[in-house]
């Protein structure tokens, strides 16, 4: 008998029923447990233990396989069924961190390295380029010889002695005179059949023409006055050394380049010496302060100017002191062109500034002209050209006269930009 009055409330929140059976789900819908474990009667639920409410039909988030929050199984969040992200080994966590774009970053530092490369050698260009004394101007030399293939440099080694001190001149045995003179000459002309460096005796007689002041403007008519070489240069610099070349030649100078002795003994030894052979019998000489023994050695800047200098202590003094600058001007060149010096900025700047800030050129030289110039005088050294002494027949009044046959067969060859025939003394 239900002592309860029934006052319908069956239907209210937390009421009861007069079945034997619970009330449906909807009283704990969060809830869903397993089926209880099976008694006498499988079909029937055991006595005392009422059937567990399931979220079916919609009424929960049965999704066929019934609910389940993820902490009835001791599984944790990310893990698998918890729906989130999984790490290695599915252990949870960060997922697998992705390969690495290997042709990406190769790209991106192929990239920062040609930049690099640009900008670094772009700004060393402009440092030489602003460093070259370009105080020649060959626009001043009048009634030139048409130019031929080819180029033609004139190389000057000047006895100047500006920015020296006292311990400087004496150290380099260059005495205190004033003014400067020509201590070399040489003519090298770069081509497609060879290159040819010529020298030319600074007692060489030559015939001062017709020119033009490079500092007056005013013209000084020829009388026929035949001087040496190196006067031409003492009485009116580089404009009138080239005019007497060309007049005396036919040959058409492209390009001037002068160097002193201060700026000479300074690419030497920024190098760390040049190795040169010093012939049989060794090399003394008070005045020039060489004094070495025969064979192969490593000579600095103060040794090296000694050596192109010596003339006293050799057989024909003024040839063959050419023929010693050719051989020490190419080894230099071979020295300063080499992978050690080039690919070796703690040398190549040093070299380059020493070079540079004492060289002396004609207006219209570039950094391209002069590296040209030093390649070819590698290529003189290692054997690709030819090295030789203007052509000499005899001499008058103590100066060299030259072989006019064969320097007209040379001149020729260089403006044909042909393979040279000619010998020189």
């Amino acid at each position: 008998m239900n002592d309860w009055p029934d006052d319908n409330r069956s239907n209210r929140y937390g009421g009861g029923s007069a079945s034997a059976q619970p009330e449906s789900a909807r009283v704990m819908r969060q809830v869903r447990r397993g089926p209880a474990a099976p008694g006498p009667n499988p079909s029937a639920p055991p006595h005392g233990v009422p059937q567990q409410p399931s979220y079916v039909g919609g009424q929960g988030y049965d999704d066929g396989q019934g609910y389940d929050s993820g902490y009835n199984t001791g599984q944790v969040y990310g893990s698998p069924g918890g729906g989130g992200p999984q790490g290695p080994g599915g252990t949870g966590g960060r997922g697998p961190r992705p390969a690495p774009n290997w042709r990406r970053r190769i790209k991106w530092t192929a990239i920062t390295v040609v930049t690099l490369l640009v900008v670094v050698s772009v700004g060393t260009y402009f440092w030489a380029d602003s460093k070259l004394n370009r105080d020649v101007d060959l626009s001043k030399v009048i009634d030139r010889p048409d130019a031929g293939e080819g180029t033609n440099y004139l190389i000057v080694g000047s006895d100047s002695r500006e920015g020296m001190t006292a311990d400087d001149k004496k150290k380099l045995h260059t005495g205190s005179a004033d003014g400067k003179r020509t201590d070399s000459m040489m003519i090298l002309h770069t081509g497609s059949n060879g290159d040819t460096l010529i020298s030319l005796p600074r007692d060489s007689d030559v015939e001062i023409p017709t020119y033009k002041g490079s500092e007056s403007g005013k013209t000084y008519e020829g009388t026929g006055r035949h001087v040496k070489l190196n006067a031409a240069y003492a009485e009116d610099g580089p404009e009138l050394l080239v005019r007497t070349i060309e007049y005396n030649t036919g040959l058409h100078i492209d390009h001037y380049v002068e160097i002193g002795f201060a700026g000479f003994a300074n690419i030497v030894d920024s190098v760390g010496g040049v190795e040169i052979e010093i012939p049989k019998g060794g090399m003394k000489d008070t005045k020039s302060g060489a004094d070495f023994e025969a064979g192969k050695q490593t000579l600095n800047g103060e040794q090296a100017l000694a050596f192109v200098r010596t003339r006293y202590a050799l057989k024909n003094s003024d040839l063959d002191r050419t023929k010693n600058q050719q051989k020490f001007l190419s080894a230099l060149a071979n020295q300063v062109a080499t992978p050690s010096t080039v690919l070796n900025p703690f040398k190549l700047y040093p070299t380059m500034s020493a070079g540079l800030d004492t060289l002396i050129v004609d207006k219209d030289m570039g950094l391209f002209d002069l590296a040209d110039m030093f390649w070819a005088m590698k290529g003189v050294s290692g054997g690709d050209g030819k090295s030789m002494n203007m052509p000499i027949s005899g001499s008058t009044g103590g100066n060299l006269v030259w072989d006019k046959a064969k320097v007209k067969t040379l001149v020729n060859e260089l403006k044909n930009d042909e393979t040279v025939t000619v010998s020189g003394n």
